[in-house]
């Protein structure tokens, strides 16, 4: 798929956004998934995160943020977020959110650029912003997927039919254990996210092993995993980049004044 194929299809996603939101309370749509990694197939699906700003009213009621994951006609997700919680996203470093700052796909909402813009300057930063957290995160993750590789969810049944397992959340174990590696060793967030196997993960992802095959991978790269994250946390401290935080403040409260004027002034 091609640059322009991607672009198109996220404008779609925004304009589909706007069927629920203001356009005022939108400050952006960002691709999430396979593209950002280079693992793509053709028949790949196209799925976003659309931030949010609260409205005045949802602020002065304690209003529950939204959360939640809308799901289009031909199947594709948009997961909508209030930019209150995406901002403890960044904090917690879930690789799963962290993905957005990196992305050459998204759709800002011009009054919210400049503030956006200082969260894409500070990415690498964002993304160090608690590192032993990071690799908690990651070793979560990673764990996640190893369970889910046999789990007989309702929309896995054909697929756990046809293997025995499901080769997808395979290749996402192998993506992340592949991706704790470069970063405990250092390698920039950028480079972390795409594999330094992509034919491989992605011939893992269409089923290369058997079932036997797929659980000694699985088994292996878990235990690799783990022994990677306990040493690292034998070596380093929990602790957080105060700058990072500050900033992740300032950017919240300004995005959220913003939003608030916009809506006063009409």
């Amino acid at each position: 798929m091609t640059r322009e194929e991607i672009m198109l299809r996220l404008n779609d996603h925004y304009n589909e956004a706007l069927e629920h939101f203001p356009e005022d309370q939108i400050i952006g749509i960002f691709l999430q998934g396979s593209q950002n990694y280079g693992l793509e197939l053709p028949t790949s699906d196209i799925d976003t995160k659309l931030i949010v700003a609260p409205s005045f009213e949802e602020i002065a009621m304690n209003t529950k943020p939204v959360s939640t994951t809308h799901i289009r006609a031909n199947e594709e997700h948009i997961d909508f977020k209030d930019i209150r919680l995406y901002m403890q996203t960044f904090r917690k470093q879930n690789l799963n959110f962290l993905e957005i700052l990196f992305t050459p796909f998204y759709i800002i909402n011009p009054k919210y650029k400049d503030e956006w813009m200082r969260l894409v300057d500070a990415r690498e930063s964002i993304a160090n912003f608690n590192r032993y957290r990071g690799v908690q995160s990651m070793k979560g993750i990673a764990l996640e997927k190893f369970h889910a590789m046999e789990h007989l969810y309702p929309s896995k049944i054909d697929v756990i039919a046809k293997y025995g397992y499901d080769p997808k959340q395979l290749h996402h174990l192998l993506r992340v254990e592949d991706y704790l590696e470069r970063y405990i060793a250092g390698e920039s967030y950028e480079k972390c996210l795409r594999p330094a196997d992509p034919t491989y993960l992605i011939a893992v992802k269409l089923g290369i092993y058997s079932l036997d095959e797929a659980r000694q991978v699985g088994q292996r790269a878990i235990l690799n995993v783990n022994s990677m994250a306990e040493e690292f946390y034998s070596k380093n401290e929990n602790i957080e980049d105060p700058e990072v935080n500050a900033l992740l403040d300032d950017v919240q409260l300004n995005i959220m004044r913003i939003a608030i004027e916009e809506e006063f002034k009409k």
